[in-house]
């Protein structure tokens, strides 16, 4: 056995007698399930608000009465743009996802065609602000490189302890318990913020891999294979070693995965689980609280577990269509909308976004890079069926909204399948997700925590603010200042850097007034770069 692995044997005695006592523990509590059980139509009628109460200012969550975002704030993270606003209504426009800036797809499309791994970049461009030197780069990953390393004794002593079936659940708790490895976690000094970002981004691949195979062991008697990660491996590299018990991958395996990671390391400070870090982080908490109340919202499968939800439809499709039919497809997608099939909620998983209406580019990279890996692994007609299932589903769902705006598929109608290709199990989906998205929460929290704490401002949500910026290559860095974008929560709009307010957003008075003073703050930087 190698030096760098923990192999053990099949389930033990003692997890059996664990097994049962949790058993009597269920029998326990099922006197408290009876009494909770009886009086829940009760409750159900206590907390139904009406429909009347919600109207003028009072708010349904983080959306005006149009559906459009609430504006409360301001980041430099990252941005979704997904249509304009032009007298009141909305102009769809192919989706963009901008980081620091930058617009995501050309650094792709420059990692895909250089056969580089782009993750680490990323993550360094949204803690940092900027695109790294190549030295800064190499700097970079040979910290990554200590980062992955998890505390002493933390696998055995934190993840192999009273086991849980939910993979999301155990990060969540994991990261919770870094807080007693951590000598100042409550220091909220932009250096320390910094090493426990580094750390945490370097974590939580090793946190998922590891419990991935203790839960394997512990639930369904497989050995258990602790795979340590290695240096001078990438993220995606590292983590596809660490979950196979053969620790084998190819690297076009590799590169895929590298490519899903750095579409969701951010996706703008408006979406659930960030705006669950920045709210928690406003209030001054450790990091590590924070992150946990972020990694407990991807949880849910109205967020990072909807690819999950989406491969649960697509199985049930599979099971009662006939892939080459189109009319066999259509008729089981009504079935679905009517609640007549599936999970029987009336809904078609993966098609549709709050911001993106002609396309999430997400999909579209997904759509593109993922078609030869279906080819060489033998998912090219699920990969069909599923472009049928977006193809036919987004006018059955127009039509039941009586709309013809725009719609596409999201990001999470092809992930699924993607991580499947990957040979990686589906309680494995979201806490991949959340090893990508670290990046984004650990930078939205110091943003927060460096410009809003203390200002007694609190946090709802944000709007983003930042100079557009060409990505170049590793080599060649630089961003080139350009015109602002100021994006509020299922809006963008683009602003003349120096001080003119578009005519869109004539009818916007706080907007404008918002705008008018940022377009001052950052009017001289401009000015003085000659754009």
């Amino acid at each position: 056995m190698e030096e760098n692995e923990i192999q053990y044997g099949k389930i033990t005695a003692a997890g059996e007698a664990g097994r049962r006592g949790r058993e009597q523990e269920m029998k326990e509590n099922g006197v408290i399930q009876e009494y909770t059980g009886s009086l829940s139509r009760q409750i159900r009628e206590e907390y139904h608000i009406s429909e009347e109460y919600y109207h003028g200012e009072i708010k349904r969550g983080l959306r005006n009465s149009d559906g459009t975002g609430v504006m409360v704030g301001v980041t430099k993270v990252g941005s979704v743009q997904g249509y304009l606003l032009q007298d009141g209504q909305r102009i769809p426009i192919p989706g963009r996802l901008y980081y620091r800036g930058i617009e995501l797809n050309d650094i792709v499309e420059a990692h895909r065609a250089e056969g580089t791994f782009g993750f680490e970049e990323v993550a360094y461009l949204l803690l940092m602000g900027y695109l790294p030197s190549q030295g800064e780069l190499r700097h970079f990953n040979e910290i990554m490189n200590r980062a992955r390393k998890l505390p002493e004794g933390f696998t055995e002593g934190m993840i192999m302890r009273r086991t849980s079936g939910n993979i999301m659940n155990e990060l969540g708790r994991s990261i919770l318990s870094l807080y007693s490895y951590d000598p100042d976690p409550d220091d909220l000094s932009v250096d320390n913020l910094l090493r426990q970002s580094v750390e945490l981004i370097g974590y939580f691949p090793s946190i998922v891999a590891n419990a991935y195979a203790v839960k394997r062991h512990h639930f369904g008697g497989e050995s258990l294979h602790i795979h340590y990660p290695e240096e001078g491996l990438s993220t995606a590299e590292n983590f596809l070693r660490m979950i196979r018990p053969d620790k084998s991958y190819t690297e076009e395996e590799a590169h895929l995965l590298d490519m899903m990671l750095m579409l969701h390391a951010e996706h703008g400070g408006g979406n659930n689980s960030t705006f669950v870090c920045r709210a928690l982080s406003s209030s001054g908490t450790d990091t590590y609280s924070a992150i946990a109340g972020a990694v407990g919202s991807l949880k849910g499968p109205l967020h990072g577990g909807a690819n999950a939800k989406v491969m649960e439809m697509f199985h049930y499709i599979q099971e009662n269509v006939d892939p080459h039919d189109d009319g066999s497809i259509r008729d089981y997608l009504v079935r679905l909308l009517d609640g007549e099939a599936g999970d029987r909620s009336g809904k078609l998983y993966g098609l549709g976004h709050a911001v993106y209406t002609l396309s999430d580019p997400r999909a579209v990279l997904l759509k593109k890079y993922a078609r030869h890996m279906a080819q060489i692994k033998g998912y090219e007609e699920e990969f069909d069926l599923l472009q049928k299932v977006e193809e036919l589903g987004i006018p059955l769902v127009q039509e039941r909204r009586h709309s013809d705006t725009p719609m596409c598929a999201n990001v999470d109608m092809y992930s699924g399948l993607v991580y499947t290709m990957l040979d990686i199990p589906e309680d494995v989906f979201t806490p991949l997700f959340a090893s990508a998205r670290i990046a984004g929460w650990c930078a939205n929290r110091m943003e927060e925590v460096i410009t809003m704490l203390g200002t007694g401002a609190g946090i709802v949500a944000q709007l983003g603010v930042f100079l557009f910026g060409a990505y170049l290559a590793v080599t060649k860095q630089g961003v080139t200042p350009g015109v602002v974008i100021v994006f509020l929560p299922l809006m963008s709009f683009v602003v003349d850097p120096i001080g003119s307010v578009p005519p869109i957003l004539a009818n916007r008075r706080a907007a404008v007034a918002l705008i008018d003073k940022l377009a001052d703050a950052v009017g001289k930087n401009v000015r003085e770069s000659g754009e």
